[in-house]
């Protein structure tokens, strides 16, 4: 019994020192644990684990704005007298306001979370929002406005310079050269302007247009060494090609204009010599272009034009043609090409260009259905321009829109390095991203669904000349790197133009409505009734309407009317909703608080041919 007794007595001593070992072993491993972290920053929060040594909150919040900022959170080294479950207890947490405590105090409790309704397109949306301090146009301290400046806008002086036969009634056309006038060329773009009385915070001046009234080619808006009749809508040249936009942009729905060749490819039956292909009086080129593309160069030259050429009926873009018409057709002397272009509605423009279109939410069947109807949504038109004097004439002088670099290399791809590294082999690339596409990586690269350009040849259908035509609103488009430009506005002139190339003797008379030569199927003309080759089911409403670009001229000029008075309200607000005579014209000094530095007079631009 006795030896039982010492050998139980025995264990239980063995087993007392293992379990005091133990206690010590898991004491000191405890200690060291805490030895190892006590080298960081102390925390009022214990933590369970070692926090990752880069974890910071990525997404701001009420709690938490300076998200970047916010210090690891590290672990509380335990001190000799805490016992281990004390250790373990969480300590107090540091109470924080609440949000609308700390709006009463005036903190800066502005949402700084993204909307999580824009999803993953919030990167992209955020990047094109615009800040509020530049959602007004800039303001230039500029000197009293001369009695002249009240005057209406004068058009070009006429001289003329030759006249060609008319193709039909046995007349002749009178060409024109136009002088006294600036040209849009240096990335500069000018509009006619005049002083009036009823915009005292605008400095008097407001947009307005001279005579010719109407839609028609401009004057302005073309290459030098071009001749026009006297109403805007006949166009030569003796040089090489030129161009010439009309005075109407096209931003969405479906509109149509007429160009009939008078000058350019003889069909065979007026060859003299009766044999052999006749020689052309010239050639002719038509389509649409954007503010960006060269009036130097032919429409569908570059990225920023779709064209035709009269020669083979062939489709030009980016200096590429391409087979259109049935093999052996021209367009001749004679021939009224008409065209039509569809863009959808701006609402969906500007989800494409922001990045939140969604092919299978925003696509649907027809312009007119879910996106194409206009709503209360109205673009942010910011206009900054400047008034500048030309011998006789008075123009609003604002920066135009340049060409990228992305559209740039879309055109002249340059070749990349192939897979396999090797220096002597070289490829294009062929992913599909290389390809401009709704929901491109880049703005510029972005098309526009369910947008197309249509051809008519003398009332008959020919197809479809272009299709997803390329987006051009900010940041799709951007204005020339230069002293005042600011990227990410849209002025208003952003769009598609109805454009005319011409080349060495080649004419070509514009119509662009209402009373068309050959009226294209669903057109109902100036008397409400539609083209005899149009269905009565096939009618439309809305965007989906097929309309004359006249009537597109007429909602320009009403446009540009609001948007004088939006800005000549904007700045009166500015001036604290009082009228403050900055011009110095009842004698006192002028007041130029607020505004952008100018000159003592307004600056007079030289232009050479």
């Amino acid at each position: 019994m006795g030896s039982e007794a010492g050998a139980m007595s025995h264990e239980a001593a063995a087993s007392g020192l293992q379990a005091a070992t133990a206690t010590a072993t898991a004491a000191a491993a405890a200690a060291a644990a805490a030895t190892a972290r006590s080298s960081s920053p102390a925390s009022s929060i214990p933590q369970k684990r070692t926090l990752d040594e880069d974890h910071s909150p990525c997404i701001p919040s009420p709690l938490n704005p300076e998200a970047r900022a916010t210090p690891k959170v590290q672990l509380q080294p335990p001190s000799q007298s805490q016992t281990i479950d004390e250790m373990q207890m969480p300590s107090k947490r540091t109470k924080k306001d609440t949000f609308k405590k700390r709006e009463s105090k005036g903190i800066d409790s502005s949402r700084a979370t993204p909307d999580p309704k824009y999803g993953k397109h919030s990167q992209n949306l955020l990047a094109v929002q615009e800040d509020p301090s530049e959602s007004s146009p800039l303001r230039y301290k500029l000197p009293p406005a001369k009695q002249i400046d009240f005057d209406p806008a004068r058009g070009p002086v006429f001289i003329h310079h030759h006249d060609v036969p008319a193709l039909e009634g046995g007349g002749k056309i009178e060409f024109f050269e136009t002088s006294d006038h600036v040209y849009n060329k240096k990335s500069y773009h000018y509009t006619h302007c005049i002083a009036d009385p009823a915009f005292p915070s605008s400095l008097f001046y407001r947009q307005t247009e001279p005579e010719p009234y109407g839609p028609h080619l401009s004057f302005e808006d073309s290459a030098t060494h071009m001749f026009f009749d006297q109403s805007g809508r006949h166009v030569t040249t003796e040089k090489g090609f030129r161009m010439t936009r009309a005075n109407v942009a096209i931003r969405e729905g479906r509109f149509f204009w007429e160009c009939k060749i008078t000058r350019g490819i003889l069909r065979p039956q007026q060859n003299d010599a009766g044999n052999g292909e006749p020689e052309p009086h010239g050639h002719v080129r038509m389509g649409f272009a954007r503010r960006e593309a060269s009036v130097d160069a032919p429409v569908g030259f570059d990225a920023y034009s779709y064209g035709l050429r009269d020669k083979m009926g062939q489709k030009v873009y980016m200096s590429r043609p391409k087979p259109f018409f049935p093999p052996g057709e021209d367009l001749c002397e004679g021939d009224v090409l008409g065209l039509e272009i569809q863009l959808p509605s701006e609402r969906l423009h500007r989800k494409v260009i922001t990045g939140q279109y969604n092919a299978g939410i925003d696509s649907v069947q027809g312009i007119g259905e879910n996106y194409g109807e206009r709503t209360a949504e109205a673009p942010n038109i910011v206009r900054d321009r400047i008034p500048i004097r030309f011998k006789a004439h008075i123009y609003f002088e604002k920066i135009d829109y340049h060409t990228t670099r992305e559209l740039e290399d879309l055109m002249n791809p340059s070749p990349v390095v192939t897979s396999s590294g090797s220096g002597s082999g070289t490829a294009m690339a062929s992913s599909t991203e290389a390809n401009p596409h709704p929901t491109h990586s880049i703005p510029a690269l972005r098309t526009l669904p369910g947008s197309y350009i249509k051809v008519y040849k003398n009332g008959v259908f020919m197809g479809t000349l272009f299709e997803n035509l390329l987006a051009f609103l900010p940041p799709a488009s951007r204005p020339l790197p230069a002293p005042g430009a600011r990227e990410g506005l849209d002025d208003g002139t952003l769009g598609y133009y109805p454009a005319v190339s011409v080349f060495r003797g080649g004419a070509a008379e514009v119509n662009f409505g209402p009373d068309f030569w050959y009226p294209p199927p669903g057109y109902e003309g100036p008397n409400g009734a539609a083209s005899s080759a149009t269905p009565p089911a096939t009618a439309t409403t809305g965007l989906a309407a097929l309309r004359p670009v006249s009537e597109r001229y007429t909602e320009q000029i009403v446009e540009d009317i609001v948007f004088d008075i939006i800005d000549e309200v904007d700045f009166w607000m500015q001036d604290g909703a009082k009228v403050i005579d900055r011009s110095g014209r009842d004698g006192s000094k002028p007041d130029s608080t607020g505004m952008a530095p100018g000159g003592e007079e307004i600056k007079e631009v030289v232009q050479d041919d």
